[in-house]
């Protein structure tokens, strides 16, 4: 019999989940295939923020350092938000304990890079967006810990399981290509240019996958209300970066929550539950194109509105008597 077909049929399953759940959950990608992927998603990602540092300047990024108000409000909005939003939308749906700790943990998890390609969509700010994604994984050291600690009371492998050498490698893969990226703009602006240009056209590629109502419920809601919120905060600290923060905060680092899940939990506790942060990512990124695309259009239409103005204030007919 196949277990797994019975376990994604099991109605009782996402609120009732337990170590013995499962006994014969198969691992997604042989182990050979998952390294290829991880490899190629490596080598695409330090790519894109090559291309993305090549739209950063020296000068303004450190007017964000010595002016932090608008990391200040991101990283409070990242942390603050996200795992309270998480918290309580467990609460709301009535989720298990496992089941619940799978959202806690992606809501804990510091912002991604994909809020950086989404934030160069929006034409947002890219030196504050870099700066808001590096201080929020740095801080992840300490903050993490701290959330799933106060969030997960009674889990004690949880709290010791948060990896730390993977938050220091996704800082690395930040920091690492933006800074190539900005000394090319810097030395040579004449070739970043022609890198911005060809990055543009790449795509993230989306992984649909079905799971129980109230965690796909979850998935979609969770970066929403992040992206809302953090658009609704800036605007009440009156600043001008809004959907820069916006992206910055809806946007969680999935693959460093995955990481996490595999680190706490083994293949046969968790099941198909490592499928979450896949379908909270697809959400995020579906989400974030639909506000990418009503920015584009909202842009279009207010330039269109602008044009005609202008050419009735051109044909209005001049008083030559008052001049």
């Amino acid at each position: 019999m196949n277990h797994t077909v019975d376990i994604l049929s099991d109605p009782d399953l996402w609120h009732n989940i337990t170590a013995n759940t499962t006994s014969s959950y198969t691992p997604i990608m042989p182990s050979v295939m998952e390294k290829t992927t991880d490899i190629i998603l490596t080598i695409v990602l330090f790519i894109t923020m090559v291309s993305l540092g090549c739209t950063m300047e020296v000068s303004k990024i450190k007017h964000h350092i010595m002016k932090p108000k608008g990391v200040v409000i991101a990283v409070l909005a990242q942390y603050g938000i996200m795992p309270l939003t998480a918290f309580c939308l467990t609460k709301v749906f009535q989720l298990g304990e496992t089941v619940s700790v799978v959202v806690l943990i992606c809501g804990c998890c510091p912002g991604g890079t994909l809020s950086n390609i989404f934030a160069l969509a929006l034409q947002g700010d890219m030196n504050l967006s870099i700066v808001m994604t590096s201080c929020s994984t740095l801080l992840a050291l300490g903050m993490m810990p701290l959330l799933l600690y106060l969030y997960c009371q009674g889990l004690s492998s949880i709290q010791s399981t948060v990896p730390y050498v993977e938050i220091i490698v996704s800082l690395v893969l930040i920091l690492v290509p933006c800074g190539i990226g900005i000394l090319i703009n810097t030395y040579r602006p004449q070739y970043s240019k022609i890198i911005t240009k060809v990055c543009a056209y790449s795509q993230e590629s989306v992984i649909l996958t079905v799971v129980s109502p109230p965690l796909l419920a979850i998935a979609a809601l969770m970066p929403l209300i992040g992206y809302s919120f953090g658009y609704v905060i800036s605007a009440i600290f009156r600043l001008n970066q809004r959907r820069t923060v916006s992206m910055e905060t809806g946007c969680q680092n999935v693959p460093l929550c995955t990481t996490i899940l595999k680190i706490a939990f083994s293949q046969e506790v968790m099941g198909p539950l490592f499928l979450f942060p896949m379908v909270y990512g697809s959400f995020q990124l579906l989400e974030a194109v639909a506000l990418i695309v009503l920015f584009r259009c909202y842009q279009r239409f207010t330039r269109k509105e602008k044009g005609k103005n202008d050419s009735r204030f051109q044909q209005l007919p001049v008083n030559k008597g008052l001049l």
